[in-house]
């Protein structure tokens, strides 16, 4: 995500060559606790939503060896570079724009920061996972009913329309159209069923994982040619490897 170096398929041998002597080397499993933490708390988070296949937690690890390693000083801090200087993803991901904010586990919201991702590898690991996630979902905009289900009644005045009742009352014209399929045309004095509802931003869906698709939504920024290839490949190694013994 963070490196703006373009390299050509000629140098994956050459990386493949030096990733492939992480097999067995324990600094390459720093991180594997914190990853299995973060992605269990994502994965219950989100287990809900339409379509949500599990992620891997081996996949967001493979994704740090390529993003860092134990041999760049990055990756005692930012093993998966999100936060980097020149990085849009951070902000997008804290922004609540994007979609960021349906995505985070609710316990982190407030403490993960722009600050806190820069420094703290733990913050780093949740808030890469995180906008890895927010790049993968798909969303739209519908009509979500409030936690209030009271069916009300308000008259028809002069000059009234569903989408304007809809909006004086707190509703949406998606449930007053529901309520009342037959008022086509308003009448003054005609009773109008309504819930309390409001358009909000949902998930509606998820891309597949895979090396190409973490590589077009996680490390779009960067143009590199390789990401996708390196990426299977790394997947490949961890696979092989021994993981670090984390309490359960």
């Amino acid at each position: 995500m963070a490196t703006q170096v373009k390299r050509r398929d000629g140098d994956i041998s050459k990386w493949e060559d030096g990733v492939e002597r992480a097999v067995g080397d324990p600094k390459w499993n720093r991180w594997d606790c914190e990853i299995q933490q973060t992605v269990s708390a994502y994965n219950r988070h989100l287990r809900s939503t339409p379509g949500y296949v599990p992620l891997d937690w081996k996949i967001v690890k493979a994704i740090t060896w390529i993003e860092s390693g134990p041999h760049k000083p990055d990756w005692n801090k930012k093993p998966m570079q999100i936060g980097k200087s020149g990085d849009p993803g951070l902000r997008a991901f804290l922004s609540k724009k994007e979609g960021g904010d349906l995505i985070i586990v609710p316990v982190w919201k407030g403490l993960i920061s722009t600050a806190s991702a820069r420094t703290n590898p733990v913050h780093n690991i949740r808030a890469g996972v995180g906008y890895l996630l927010m790049r993968l979902a798909r969303y739209a905009y519908q009509s979500i009913p409030d936690a209030d289900d009271k069916v009300y009644e308000v008259k028809v005045k002069l000059g009234d329309s569903l989408e304007g009742i809809a909006k004086a009352n707190g509703s949406t014209l998606e449930v007053l159209q529901k309520l009342n399929p037959d008022a086509k045309v308003l009448d003054v004095g005609q009773l109008v069923k309504y819930q309390k509802a409001s358009v909000k931003k949902v998930i509606t869906g998820w891309e597949t994982v895979t090396p190409l698709s973490v590589a077009l939504k996680y490390n779009s920024m960067t143009g590199d040619p390789t990401y996708a290839k390196r990426l299977a490949i790394a997947i490949n190694l961890v696979n092989k490897s021994r993981s670090a013994l984390c309490a359960q």
